[in-house]
């Protein structure tokens, strides 16, 4: 352990493209034109061949389309299909035209390109130069067998972090990136490629949304509003609710405790889905509730509760139907955390005097904060984007012509109405910003709370 803490702190602090360049003789300087140079000065052939041939693919990559991609992301095309009327056929005709979407996509692909090669070009370096100085201290330079069977070895992290690290990149930040680049063009119903083009507008989308004057920003901010008050309600009532009744189950009086708990969690067993589109369907004014209410005399014949068209009462019922759902992780969760909590800490409270309320805010409520403080904040997240409770439950509704294009209704989160916008209106700029705003509401809440939690400040023990 102590030799390979040596071995990284060296090649960390002396094997640097810095030194290369430096200090480097002018093999390894001549590796900064040509890669594998270096490599190839001091007989490692493979590993010196496997640079220039990635040197190579590169520079005819850049002339092939890398280059053109690079000239056009500026612009994102300046020629639009264009509509041609043949007199001969009697037909339209189509000329090919520029499209803004493949510009882009390509022009990111290519700078992500571009990033790869000169992460290789700073390994060619390092490689050159720590050749060099291996040659000139007399130290045997390994062979590309036997630099592959470190890989096995004491850099086997790489090579299992090797793929992993790569899928990430491509299917993970490339897209994000491709989706976050939307947010500042024009890419809307009326700029669709290959027909019409879009083009660069900087923050303007972001002014638009954030703007309380505008169409966009009065409907930004109430259904930012509300998003953050669902989010509350939804994480914390399910919380509570879940650890009280874990704790009734699991206190000591209970009867038949593995059959309340199946009680409980067999709902989970239905798919989440299923029992909203069912409880959409019941809560209709004609629907089986108000159906039931009617018989049993507690409505009049002709009344029906507004569970899903007057506005408070659809976000209540929301709220309400999201306990159905998510109580039942939740009591599965704090079951196991009860049973973990150290029964000496009860025996010596009870000793001490201590009433069950005592005990409760004393031992069982801080073990059970400090134990699920980043699945609270996880579910916090998890329910600012929400999207199958309120999509599936009430779409959105009641309606409202209040907001933007009526795009958005009174129980729409920002997640539903991103969707909206994005499948129903095609306002896909206006969709990647709200998307890049709600990351960077939920990104930061969630880092600035999680640093005030006993889980990060003390993360050796419960105290």
């Amino acid at each position: 352990m102590k030799e390979a803490k040596k071995r990284i702190k060296e090649f960390a602090t002396e094997y640097t493209v810095q030194n290369a360049v430096k200090k480097g003789d002018g093999a390894t300087k001549l590796s900064m034109i040509i890669m594998g140079a270096g490599n190839l000065a001091r007989k490692e052939f493979v590993k010196g061949i496997l640079f220039l041939l990635s040197e190579i693919s590169f520079i005819m990559m850049m002339v092939m389309f890398g280059l053109n991609a690079l000239g056009n992301l500026p612009s994102l095309g300046t020629e639009e299909q264009a509509e041609i009327f043949d007199e001969a056929t009697q037909t339209y005709i189509y000329t090919d035209g520029d499209n803004s979407m493949l510009i882009l996509l390509w022009g990111i692909v290519t700078i992500f390109l571009i990033l790869g090669f000169v992460v290789v070009w700073r390994a060619n370096m390092k490689s050159a130069y720590k050749a060099q100085l291996r040659k000139e201290r007399g130290q045997h330079i390994p062979t590309f067998i036997e630099e592959m069977k470190t890989y096995a070895d004491s850099c086997l992290n790489k090579t299992l972090l090797f793929l992993p690290v790569m899928g990430v990149l491509i299917f993970t930040i490339m897209p994000l990136i491709f989706m976050i680049s939307m947010a500042f063009t024009n890419y809307d119903r009326d700029h669709q490629p290959p027909g019409k083009l879009f083009d660069w507008v900087g923050l303007q989308n972001f002014g638009a949304v954030l703007d309380f004057t505008g169409d966009l920003g009065r409907t930004f901010w109430p259904v930012l509003g509300w998003t953050i008050v669902w989010a509350i309600f939804a994480t914390f009532l399910n919380y509570i609710f879940g650890m009280i009744l874990a704790m009734i189950i699991n206190r000591k009086g209970t009867r038949f405790k593995s059959f309340w708990r199946f009680g409980f969690v067999l709902s989970v067993a239905v798919p989440q889905f299923v029992t909203l589109l069912l409880m959409n369907q019941m809560l209709q004014p004609e629907g089986a509730i108000n159906v039931l209410l009617r018989q049993l005399g507690l409505i009049g014949s002709t009344e029906s509760l507004p569970f899903l068209t007057d506005v408070t009462w659809a976000r209540v019922t929301v709220i309400v139907i999201n306990l159905w759902v998510g109580i039942p992780y939740t009591i599965l969760t704090m079951t196991g955390i009860l049973q973990n909590i150290p029964e000496e800490l009860y025996e010596a409270a009870k000793i001490d005097g201590a009433n069950p309320f005592i005990t409760f805010f004393k031992i069982t409520l801080p073990y059970m904060l400090f134990v699920t403080a980043p699945s609270l904040i996880t579910s916090f997240v998890g329910n600012v984007n929400n999207f199958n409770v309120i999509y599936l439950l009430t779409g959105g509704a009641p309606a409202t012509m209040d907001y933007y294009k009526m795009t958005a209704g009174k129980t729409d989160l920002l997640v539903t109405w991103l969707y909206k916008l994005t499948i129903d209106n095609k306002d896909y700029s206006l969709g990647a910003v709200i998307g890049i705003l709600v990351f960077i509401i939920t990104a930061t809440s969630s880092l600035i709370v999680y640093r005030h939690t006993s889980a990060y400040k003390n993360e050796e023990g419960f105290q």
